[in-house]
């Protein structure tokens, strides 16, 4: 198998692999404030979910976003330096190097944003918790 053809198969597995989404939910701790009912506390959990979901709504499209246009431009590069160092074969070539490049480029950003976005959705469900007088335990 050819290069072009093992990016042709390995790219979009990459890229789907990588792909930033928007936190499933909180990853912080957060514990009933003295003399707080379970139920009241699941009524302001689930309130302050919905408002950290808010809080990154977007976000992690958009990062999926710029992951993909460096893909596309590493493989363009890859295509560009190839065909000046060896002619059609070269082009194929450094596309399909540029091609794994970008989404291997891709994919580490996608998965440090993911980290990103996933700390200020902590940040805001942990914010929304304690204004209701919930605890962060130490």
């Amino acid at each position: 198998m050819t290069i072009k053809k093992a990016a042709l198969f390995l790219l979009p597995a990459l890229l789907l692999s990588a792909c930033a989404e928007t936190p499933m939910g909180p990853t912080a701790m957060v514990l009933p404030g003295k003399g707080k009912s379970y139920a009241a506390f699941q009524q302001e959990q689930d309130f302050c979910r919905s408002q950290a979901s808010a809080a990154v709504q977007g976000q992690a499209e958009r990062q999926n976003h710029k992951a993909i246009y460096g893909g596309l431009a590493a493989t363009a590069l890859g295509a560009g330096l190839g065909a000046a160092a060896g002619g059609g074969a070269g082009a194929g070539i450094g596309a399909g190097a540029g091609a794994l490049g970008g989404a291997l480029g891709g994919g580490l950003y996608s998965k440090n944003q993911q980290g990103s976005i996933q700390t200020q959705y902590n940040n805001a469900y942990v914010q929304c918790m304690v204004a209701y007088k919930n605890v962060i335990p130490r």
